[in-house]
Formats: structure tokens, C-alpha cells, sequence
């Protein structure tokens, strides 16, 4: 009996050992552990505007030559509504974006160098958040409050102002016939402690297409790799330093002081039919202390930054 059970013991053995695979258990390769995935859940914000901290070196974003003399937290009337000067923060009541910038193709200049010249005017020129309209990647930037909602197949990226919301795929491929649409094609994986969002596609056949509040336009060879990590104060604080050089606090320094968890994201622009060169940007976000707030973009006849209405026609009495 125990010869006759060894022998059926070997025989299922190797039975098993042939088997087809197709027959066989699937074996699951998991390239990226659950455990290693960063959690980026909650709302983050980075109230500084215009946008953008530059790089420590290399090409960097258009940044505005109008200049504030000095930082002062947003008051009544919305804005710091200071004097302009050639030194100091940008200026965030007139932009103008350095068009002499070697960084952007002639007619690209020549764009950015109008709306420059209607800023210094005292006009607001339109763009897509004055406008409301779509925000397009990056110009969805300028809202500096998002929240990431992380799913298995995908990630949503939920922006303060009017509901704007990005979808980025998850371990996918951009199709190759994409149609172009607000947000463009985003698709994302993870690098280790990494959320890579690699975006195409953003729609050009729109008005204001324009990817900063300078004006600077967007082809469709447009194409942004954003890089989200979390960061302790250490990692971030040359970012930090260089954010209170360009942008304007209209918060106050919410940065400074916070010892938890910041989100940071490394973000790479490209497009050859804008610019001669691709270049890099940081911005880096802190928790908020509040929820993701709800509003609705609307036609607004009061100029706060300048503490006046703005001249619109009037009827000397009702209609009806």
C-alpha cells in the first residue's frame, strides 16, 4: 500500500507539471505595493499668485515684469493694491509677462508683449478665469486649492473655483487617435514615492488658449509631465524661498511655520511650437484647513483690486 501511494503521489506531480498554463492558476505580479503608494488624500493649497516658483537653475516659466516693492497679505479690498516697481514680488494688479524672454518663439513674444501693454493700461485682458471658462493644463494652476481623490484605475484631481475637474487614467497608454479636450489626455503611474501625470491633448480650437496670466498661448504639441511627492519642510524650503521672491502671499505666509507632510509637484512644459526650449516649475502645496470649498463663476461688475465698478453700461431706469 505505501509503494502504491507513493507511485499515485509522483504520477499527480507530474500530471501538474505538464498541465497546460492555460489551465493553471493565474500568477499576479505586483510591480508597486499598496504600502509604497504615497497618500496624497485630503485638500492642499498654495495661495500665491501668480503661480509658479522657479527652479534652482536651468529654464524656468515666464514670470512678470511688474514687480510689487514688497509682500502685504490681501485686505478688504482684495489685492495689496501697491505701487508698481522694478524690484520685488510680481505685481499681481498688472501682468506683464517678460516677452524679451529668449525662452518663447517670436509670435509667441509678440502675444505675451499686448497683454502686457494692455495691463500697464489698466485693462483687464480676458483669459479663461475672468472669462470663466475652462481652466486648460497649466493654467488650471492658478487655482491654488485641489483635491486628490486616488482609485485603483484612476485619479481625479478636484479644483477649487467652478468645478473643474481633471481625470488622469492610471497604467494606461494615450490613444492614438486622441481627441482634444479642456483638460487634454492625462494618464498617470507611480514611480515609488512618485505620482507621474503625463497630459496631452489639451483643446486649442477654444477661446482664450492660454496656458499662464501672462497670455502665453498653447499649441496642440503642448505637452506637461507633473511629478507629486510628499515632502518634508527640509526637502521643500529652497522651493519655499524662492516662492516668496516671485509670487504674492495673498494669504500670508502659510508655509513657513507647517512641520507636517507638504505636497510638492515638480512640473516639466513643453511645446515646440511656443517655445524654444522645454522648462521646469514647482509648487508646493500645504494641508488646508479647509474642505474644498464650493463656488460658481459669475459676471462680476466690481473691480475689489481697484476698489471701484467697473464701467459697464447702466440704464438710467428699470426695463420692466
Amino acid at each position: 500500500m505505501s509503494m502504491q501511494r507513493s507511485f499515485l503521489l509522483l504520477a499527480a506531480a507530474a500530471a501538474a507539471a505538464v498541465m497546460p498554463a492555460a489551465a493553471q492558476a493565474p500568477v499576479v505580479t505586483q510591480t508597486h505595493s499598496a504600502a509604497a503608494i504615497p497618500d496624497f488624500s485630503g485638500v492642499w493649497t498654495h495661495p500665491a499668485f501668480p503661480w509658479f516658483e522657479p527652479p534652482a537653475s536651468g529654464q524656468g516659466p515666464i514670470t512678470n515684469l511688474s514687480r510689487w516693492a514688497e509682500q502685504r497679505p490681501a485686505g478688504a479690498t482684495g489685492s495689496a493694491a501697491l505701487p508698481p516697481s522694478k524690484v520685488g514680488i510680481s505685481d499681481y494688479d498688472q501682468l506683464v509677462g517678460d516677452f524679451n524672454n529668449p525662452l518663447l518663439q517670436p509670435w509667441a513674444a509678440a502675444i505675451v508683449k499686448r497683454s502686457g501693454e494692455l495691463s500697464l493700461k489698466g485693462i483687464t485682458f480676458p483669459n479663461p478665469s475672468n472669462q470663466c471658462w475652462p481652466h486648460p493644463v497649466p493654467f488650471i494652476f492658478k487655482q491654488f486649492t485641489v483635491q486628490l481623490v486616488q482609485q485603483q484605475d484612476k485619479v481625479t484631481m478636484l479644483y477649487s473655483g467652478d468645478h473643474e475637474v481633471r481625470r488622469v487614467r492610471m497604467n494606461q497608454q494615450h490613444p492614438s487617435r486622441l481627441k482634444p479636450s479642456w483638460y487634454g489626455d492625462s494618464i498617470g503611474r507611480y514611480e515609488r514615492d512618485t505620482l507621474v501625470i503625463d497630459t496631452v491633448g489639451v483643446k486649442t480650437d477654444r477661446p482664450y488658449a492660454m496656458q499662464d496670466l501672462f497670455g502665453t498661448p498653447y499649441t496642440d504639441k503642448l505637452h506637461i509631465v507633473e511629478r507629486y511627492s510628499l515632502r518634508d519642510y527640509d526637502d521643500v524650503k529652497d522651493a519655499l524661498e524662492r516662492n516668496y521672491k516671485e509670487n504674492w502671499l495673498f494669504n500670508g505666509d502659510v508655509f513657513s511655520g507647517h512641520r507636517g507632510k507638504f505636497m510638492q509637484v515638480h512640473v516639466t512644459i513643453e511645446d515646440p511650437g511656443v517655445f524654444t526650449a522645454p522648462f521646469t516649475a514647482t509648487m508646493t502645496y500645504v494641508p488646508s484647513p479647509d474642505s474644498l470649498p464650493e463656488g460658481v463663476c459669475a459676471e462680476n461688475p466690481h473691480e475689489y483690486y481697484n476698489n471701484k465698478d467697473t464701467d459697464v453700461p447702466k440704464a438710467a431706469k428699470p426695463d420692466f
